[in-house]
């Protein structure tokens, strides 16, 4: 397939700020934004947003894409052309919608299903991560919940049940709490403190399993982790972290602990610990959290990398050596749906994209499209 269309433009978020969209051969593909960011993550743009439209509206064209491994030619091209050392310096953000809007033109050229074009014996559709009540960074309200989001993890097998099972304790959540608005990934917000939300969705355990991202480094200062009511040591609050995981069954537990404390994450047991800040989706981070064993799971997001090439490696890794995968939505997310795509491709366990809001939704609706064509 030739691209002999290539361009890129400002859109805004589902925040309202500007991101990149760009189009190949008519098919557009945009790159969400995070609030709660890592300090290992890699850089959203090489200079700026603008440098990146003005780069990509420069880029040299036509050129030949047959495959998804051809995205390598992409990225040499532009270390080649922007002088760069390595093709991260371009920015996750703009590499990542770039190389996702030239898959999408060469699944259209081949009329084809986005996921087919990395993986066509793809089967099993991932189990969806719903974000009902927020805190931390993304809360909206004064006195919030310091635990930056309480999440549903249905036990249905079926995609349009754990969709439905998640909307109906998201709505059933605000008419019985009386709660009025929400943040930024559709989660309600409360000034509920932490123990008092889990003992509310405890009650529908029959329905789902509990799962938590504490985003323990947005609360962690000098040695000690601050709630609004105390503050912990690293033994006290792996302790904590402990006792909530008996207390309350909960089953998964994200970012427990700062994200250089990999000996901290490595204390905590009984639940999926999972790295996301501790690993910014950086295969040098995620061997170094597998030989400390310090998680049994790993956020992706495709935009703190930007290379679909790398998200793939670190894929198999993972399943080489049992490692959970949940390719992850940002904060500031936009229409497109391609992530359910590539969660199926790349085989994700989980996805999590929220419940609420257009933004979140057009994902597990194109999740349930997948399974109706396997």
């Amino acid at each position: 397939m030739l691209i002999k269309e290539l361009s890129a433009r400002k859109i805004k978020d589902s925040r309202g700020e500007y991101t990149i969209e760009v189009s190949a051969n008519g098919q557009r593909a945009s790159s969400p934004s995070g609030k709660s960011t890592g300090k290992y993550e890699t850089p959203s743009y090489h200079n700026s947003l603008d440098w990146n439209i003005k780069a990509i509206n420069s880029f040299s064209i036509p050129f030949k894409i047959n495959s998804f491994s051809d995205l390598r030619k992409i990225e040499l091209q532009i270390k080649k052309i922007f002088k760069l050392k390595n093709k991260k310096q371009f920015g996750a953000n703009a590499l990542f919608a770039l190389e996702s809007a030239i898959l999408k033109a060469l699944a259209k050229e081949k009329g084809v299903e986005l996921w087919k074009i990395i993986n066509p014996k793809a089967k099993k559709i991932p189990i969806p991560l719903g974000n009902a009540i927020g805190g931390g960074l993304h809360s909206q309200n004064a006195n919030h919940p310091i635990f930056q989001e309480f999440l549903l993890i249905p036990k249905s097998k079926d995609i349009s049940k754990n969709i439905k099972i998640m909307e109906k304790i998201h709505a059933f959540l605000k008419k019985s709490l009386k709660l009025k608005s929400q943040n930024d990934e559709g989660a309600w917000n409360t000034q509920l403190e932490e123990e008092r939300v889990l003992q509310i969705l405890s009650k529908f355990k029959k329905k789902i399993n509990i799962g938590l991202d504490i985003a323990a480094s947005t609360f962690y200062n000098k040695g000690s982790y601050l709630y609004n009511d105390k503050i912990l040591s690293k033994d006290e609050q792996i302790d904590y972290m402990n006792e909530l995981i008996k207390k309350y069954s909960i089953i998964y537990l994200e970012d427990p602990m700062h994200e250089d404390d990999f000996s901290g994450f490595s204390k905590i047991k009984g639940a999926i610990v999972t790295g996301d800040d501790l690993t910014a989706t950086n295969i040098s981070r995620l061997k170094k959290a597998l030989n400390t064993n310090s998680i049994k799971a790993i956020i992706i997001k495709p935009n703190q990398n930007g290379s679909l090439l790398e998200l793939k490696k670190i894929f198999s890794f993972c399943k080489k050596n049992k490692i959970k995968t949940i390719l992850s939505h940002r904060s500031g997310e936009t229409l497109d749906s391609a992530l359910a795509d590539y969660a199926f491709a790349f085989q994700a366990d989980y996805i999590k994209c929220g419940i609420a809001t257009p933004y979140r939704k057009g994902k597990l609706l194109r999740l349930v499209e997948i399974n109706r064509t396997i």
